[in-house]
């Protein structure tokens, strides 16, 4: 509001030369004003003495302050209800508002920031890491798509451990959340149990091996065995052996391949199935001085390392295709345990592949 040249003192003085008789050309002469402003002066502050005028300007300048107050308030009311039925939690989301509500509604950037709680930094940031987010949601897309099994932690230890992209995993996990890949994760009634003894971590290659059975069938209905073979130090696969029977004599046949490039076990870990308490096996191990040790029976936590092997095969490849034969499975899982070996990240292993676990070891 624009400011007089005269006083509350001079104001009076003026008017109260004019109430004694003075003409009122001589005094808009005499202080250089316009007849205007004298009576305007005259309506508004006529009979009025000093402490009065400044009451007066004292209601006038709270009646501005809460004009002001009134139209900023009914302002931010209208801005908020045009974003009440958008979700603000994200920083860019109310960002964006922001600048909206600065380019329609022409209100100060400061305004705006503290209308949708924002620092001005924030208002002006500019993403200067767009390019590689998209990078990143591609390689999220197909990871997800080529292993529907993976989850947000086998993806991000794949990308980290295996392609060496040293992305944050705070940023890889917005961008999964963003693409809504996340996994249904299927709540289980789970039964208090008295809690097992944990399991011994070898230190070495061939300490210990476990082996067990799995079962599938074919399109055509057809019941077919896999035999699968780990070392327990890295969880490296060491054999997946496919056929219809697989009796103790195939299951010696397959030891003894592994031994050939591998070297010999210390011990192996098995259920009490009848291929592996058979005299076949027996006489085998007693002739390579391998120690046979077996878990209670019913108790498949004590063999957990092919346990959960088990179901990565199971739910990975095993279960995802319809197989026509014998030598298509065997194929496949030939293939797939290169894969695993090699490039599959292990989250029991801190998220490396079993390969690259001995390489970091030696």
């Amino acid at each position: 509001m624009k400011t007089s040249k005269f006083s509350d003192s001079q104001i009076l003085a003026i008017l109260k030369q004019a109430e004694a008789g003075t003409p009122v050309p001589g005094l808009c002469r005499e202080h250089g004003m316009s007849s205007a402003t004298f009576y305007k002066w005259r309506a508004k502050f006529g009979g009025m003495d000093a402490s009065m005028m400044a009451r007066l300007k004292e209601l006038e300048a709270e009646n501005s302050r809460l004009k002001k107050m009134y139209a900023e308030e009914r302002l931010k009311a209208e801005i908020l209800k045009e974003a009440i039925e958008k979700k603000l939690v994200k920083p860019s989301r109310r960002r964006e508002l922001a600048q909206k509500a600065v380019h329609d509604k022409a209100i100060p950037i400061a305004f705006a920031c503290a209308l949708f709680g924002l620092s001005e930094s924030c208002y002006r940031y500019q993403a200067k890491l767009s390019g590689e987010n998209a990078v990143i949601a591609d390689w999220l897309q197909r990871l997800t798509s080529t292993h529907r099994s993976w989850g947000f932690g086998l993806c991000y230890y794949f990308l980290r451990n295996v392609k060496r992209y040293r992305w944050n995993h705070k940023r890889v996990y917005r961008i999964y959340r963003e693409l809504e890949l996340n996994l249904r994760i299927k709540p289980k009634k789970r039964l208090k149990r008295d809690k097992p003894d944990a399991l011994a971590v070898p230190e070495a290659i061939n300490e210990c091996w476990s082996m067990d059975f799995m079962h599938d069938q074919l399109e055509d209905g057809r019941s077919i065995r896999l035999l699968n073979v780990i070392d327990d130090y890295n969880r490296e696969g060491l054999a997946i052996e496919v056929d219809f029977s697989l009796p103790a004599e195939r299951v010696v046949r397959t030891l003894e391949q592994i031994i050939e490039w591998r070297g010999k076990p210390k011990q192996i870990r098995s259920d009490n199935g009848p291929e592996y308490i058979s005299a076949v096996l027996a006489a085998w191990a007693e002739k390579h001085d391998v120690e046979l040790k077996f878990i209670q029976p019913g108790n498949p936590q004590q063999n957990a390392y092919v346990e959960r092997y088990n179901r990565t095969v199971r739910y990975e490849w095993l279960s995802q295709y319809l197989w026509n034969s014998i030598a298509e499975v065997q194929e496949h899982a030939t293939q797939w345990l290169w894969f695993y070996n090699n490039e599959r990240p292990n989250t029991a292993i801190g998220g490396v592949p079993p390969k690259q676990k001995l390489a970091l070891v030696a």
